[in-house]
């Protein structure tokens, strides 16, 4: 017997970095996990611990880093990880994050920002993850679970159909899903928030301002449409599950549905995926 592969790491690291500058604060809430591969096959196979580092060392490590570097953004303080991992650990060959942000939103009165009020933005969250080794790294950013909704200018028709096919076509329907979006940088950004909001904003354009012939079509016209409006990234990985809106029957009550009364259920749901890039 033989071990394939190993990796292992510390998950749901937690920790909130704030900046202060006079009345205005900056909070910035992240959630981590952190998977390291490398020279730790003797922990499995000969009961040797000696090269393995504590996953409690790991979560130690990211919350002096969080103290160190409280102003960096997501992306930056991802890069500064990797490097005191690999510069720590000489026995770790790679070292992987996975950060989901917690978005706190400024709140704002008589149209003037508070310096150190805010709410919780609650649909969604951005994400970003990191692969790194000592000769590079890779660097993905997004979004997950922002839950968006278009109540006309959609349909689905002239899909495949046999003896199983019971859904009948339409060129009106409510679209919803919660959209899960990552796109890959192909060099460290230097101001990734407000690229990432560019491409947030171009995938939601597309999304709302044009008709859609199915999931399929907005999903690769909305991956288009990011990369035109971000020159520095190359590829984007695009998931839509369905949120279903069924119209409710109410003719047992005399009622035509009239478009107005739907039933909402995301179970089961469509599940539809891309990848859209500058090259193959």
């Amino acid at each position: 017997m033989v071990l394939i592969s190993n990796r292992y790491g510390k998950a749901r690291v937690r920790v909130l970095r704030l900046t202060r500058d006079g009345d205005r604060h900056e909070p910035r809430e992240l959630e981590i996990d952190v998977a390291l591969e490398g020279d730790f096959a003797a922990a499995y196979v000969a009961a040797d611990n000696r090269t393995s580092v504590a996953t409690d060392t790991m979560k130690n490590l990211i919350h002096v880093m969080a103290r160190e570097r409280p102003e960096a953004g997501t992306e930056a303080f991802l890069t500064a990880l990797a490097d005191r991992f690999l510069a720590a650990y000489p026995q770790a060959e790679t070292v992987a994050f996975e950060a989901r942000e917690t978005r706190w939103v400024r709140m704002a009165f008589d149209g003037a920002e508070h310096g150190h009020a805010f709410t919780q933005d609650g649909n969604g969250h951005g994400v970003a993850s990191l692969k790194a080794t000592r000769e590079g790294a890779t660097l993905w950013s997004g979004v997950e679970g922002v839950a968006i909704l278009k109540t006309t200018q959609s349909g689905w028709a002239d899909f495949f159909r046999d003896a199983y096919t019971t859904l009948a076509p339409t060129t009106d329907r409510l679209l919803a899903t919660r959209l899960d979006a990552r796109w890959r940088w192909t060099a460290t950004p230097e101001r990734p928030e407000a690229t990432n909001a560019a491409i947030l904003e171009a995938l939601l354009r597309v999304f709302a301002t044009t008709y859609s012939v199915s999931v399929q079509d907005s999903l690769y016209r909305m991956g288009e449409a990011a990369l035109a409006a971000a020159p520095g990234i190359d590829r984007l990985r695009l998931a839509c599950p369905n949120k279903h809106y069924i119209p409710l029957d109410l003719s047992r009550f005399g009622l035509a549905h009239g478009d107005v009364a739907f039933l909402p259920t995301d179970e089961p749901h469509g599940q539809i995926e891309c990848v859209v890039g500058r090259e193959a």
